[in-house]
């Protein structure tokens, strides 16, 4: 496990700890959390930006179920093409971040809406690890 993850685990026992201070502090259980698949990677991210006092959220263009007749169907989501797995505000300012493990690399849609924020004044992030994503936000946001 990394010291990036270690830090977010200590960080959430904090928040637990100040949420409920009669209850002993060693028995408060050790979050489990890991970047080792995006959606671990995606939680972690979340949760830091929570920790450090920012807002984020988890972007989902999924589309949606409809019952028919004959079964479910899908309908196709309206959200906008290549939005990022995370949006975020840190600071008043406009946070992107989009989530890639393994092979996974950024559409030509993705390419298209990163260029659209950095171009609005937002950032964009391609977070393909916790650590370094700690380390670009510690940089980016220092205090």
């Amino acid at each position: 496990m990394n010291n990036s993850i270690k830090t977010l685990q200590q960080m959430l026992i904090d928040e637990q700890a100040t949420e409920h201070p009669s209850f002993p502090r060693a028995y408060i259980p050790i979050p489990q959390r890991t970047d080792k698949t995006a959606n671990g990677l995606t939680q972690c991210i979340m949760d830091y930006i929570r920790l450090r006092g920012g807002q984020a959220e988890r972007i989902s263009i999924m589309g949606r179920p409809t019952e028919t007749a004959t079964g479910i169907r899908w309908d196709k989501s309206h959200m906008t093409r290549g939005t990022a797995d995370i949006s975020a505000i840190v600071g008043g300012r406009a946070v992107k971040i989009e989530v890639k493990k393994g092979r996974d690399r950024q559409s030509e849609a993705q390419r298209c809406y990163q260029s659209e924020v950095e171009r609005a004044g937002g950032l964009y992030y391609i977070a393909r690890d916790f650590d370094s994503f700690v380390e670009w936000y510690n940089k980016t946001f220092a205090t």
